[in-house]
């Protein structure tokens, strides 16, 4: 499956070109590490979902400068040595990527993505990597917190592509709509990608092409009897659109056609109130097993207050809120260490504003399992290669020392995974059904708290008493 069409090697920022001519003369054979993460779960969540990591794979596979590439940088006035332009016309990627794998429910301020790169290859890469990561996990997790406010029995549709912020997004937002959990998705393109059925029922458009409501009902339901599912708020939804499903309905069984895959859709209106009056008025006309679709622009919030009013609905169709959710994911890439003559350097950016001081160094991340109840405790950070505790560990927050508790009999599971090793592709990318059904386990780990949509318990990121002294040590020696 094809995620990316074309070589974005030249989608950076022309400062990661500035800073690289400049270490072609002051860092040759310097390595850097970088970690991209955020710091604020967008929409007031608990949580988002990882997810991009095949684009990434697709991108750093597809790294090369091309002749019409070093063209533009001689003609239009960048002034780079040819020592610079050299190197750019040879260059790949060769260093390291480690990531936590697509699905995984993640929290601000740990790792997503970790790059160990010469410092041109980990910087020409910096803008291409977020953008990627920012879209695909804004799409995902917008898809999930609606997954999580949704009745198991009912399945979401994702619609969203005519809202999504251009062609890329709009593929994007229904791929890992899917990966979070939605059930299928309208878009026609996405759904050949992944080898599946695209879903979808009618316009309102189709009902205003004929003389009336009726005649495209009947039209509509003899061209697709396995899916005659009808709109039926153009014009008054109890009035005439359900009456005149009930009579579409009465005319296929009249005329031969099965009617085992009936159902109504509504747009507008009070949701609430028209669903639980359509599924009377479909009961009372014999046809109990006509399924009832709700779509408008519907958020967590609302599904969760449709499902409290006792709404009746088999299945969601969603688009705005999963191609472009509210908020903004916002993640950062920083840099965390420097290796050198095959010694390695923490590295810390120091800020008056806690949430933007950079956690350090090279870094292991594992996630902290209770043993008897299978509930993810804490995330929790170490410098590279140290060894964790397997009892009593105690853990302190990477922002405050004096928050700080100690857990045991936990299991540790390493959340990020090699990816490429001396630019080499190692990891086989699962399917994005498999990343669904991942996604689906993963997210039964977390307490009901933190998945909850209104004021969320807060998942806790912390580090080891070493690391997070180490941390410490640095913010006070560079402060001094």
């Amino acid at each position: 499956m094809e995620r990316l069409p074309r070589n974005y090697t030249m989608l950076t920022d022309a400062y990661e070109l500035f800073m690289s001519d400049s270490y072609t003369k002051t860092k040759e054979g310097t390595e850097g590490v970088f970690d991209l993460f955020y710091r604020v779960v967008p929409n007031g969540g608990g949580y988002t979902i990882m997810a991009g990591l095949d684009k990434v794979i697709e991108y750093i596979q597809n790294l090369k400068f091309t002749d019409e590439d070093i063209e533009y940088f001689k003609k239009s006035g960048y002034n780079f040595s040819e020592e610079f332009l050299d190197y750019l016309r040879n260059f790949k990627f060769t260093g390291d990527i480690y990531a936590i794998p697509d699905g995984t429910p993640v929290f601000p301020n740990e790792p997503l993505v970790t790059v160990k790169a010469p410092l041109i290859e980990a910087q020409i890469i910096e803008t291409a990597m977020l953008s990627i990561i920012n879209g695909a996990k804004e799409h995902a997790t917008g898809a999930r917190r609606l997954v999580e406010a949704t009745p198991k029995n009912v399945k979401i549709m994702e619609f969203g592509a005519r809202r999504a912020d251009g062609l890329e997004a709009a593929i994007d937002s229904s791929i890992y709509g899917i990966m979070a959990g939605c059930a299928g998705t309208s878009n026609v393109q996405a759904a050949q990608m992944l080898g599946i059925k695209a879903l979808g029922t009618m316009a309102h458009s189709f009902v205003e092409s004929f003389d009336n409501e009726l005649d495209a009902f009947i039209a509509f339901a003899k061209t697709h009897p396995d899916n005659a599912t009808l709109l039926v708020d153009t014009f008054d939804t109890l009035k005439c659109g359900v009456p005149n499903a009930i009579k579409t309905f009465d005319w296929m069984k009249e005329n031969g056609y099965p009617t085992d895959h009936i159902g109504i859709r509504i747009d507008s209106g009070d949701l609430a109130y028209l669903s639980k009056e359509a599924r009377k008025m479909l009961d009372d006309a014999g046809y109990t097993n006509a399924k009832i679709c709700l779509s408008n622009g519907l958020t967590a919030e609302t599904i969760e207050s449709l499902t409290s009013q006792g709404a009746f609905f088999d299945s969601l169709g969603v688009g705005d809120n999963i191609s472009k959710p509210a908020g903004r994911m916002g993640a950062v890439y920083k840099e965390v260490a420097i290796i050198e003559d095959g010694k390695r350097t923490p590295k810390i950016k120091v800020s008056n504003d806690i949430i933007k001081i950079v956690n350090p160094d090279f870094k292991d991340l594992y996630r902290a399992y209770d043993k008897n109840t299978g509930y993810a405790i804490a995330d929790i950070m170490c410098s590279k290669d140290k060894k964790m505790p397997e009892r009593n560990m105690k853990i302190i927050s990477i922002n405050d020392l004096i928050t700080n508790t100690t857990i045991d009999d936990y299991r540790l599971v390493k959340l990020q995974k090699p990816i490429f090793i001396n630019g080499k592709l190692v990891y086989n990318d699962p399917t994005i059904f498999e990343k669904q059904a991942y996604c689906e386990e993963q997210m039964q780990t977390l307490y009901p708290e933190v998945k909850r949509t209104l004021n969320p318990h807060r998942y806790y990121v912390d580090g080891t008493e070493e690391y997070v002294n180490l941390k410490n040590q640095m913010i006070l020696s560079h402060r001094r």
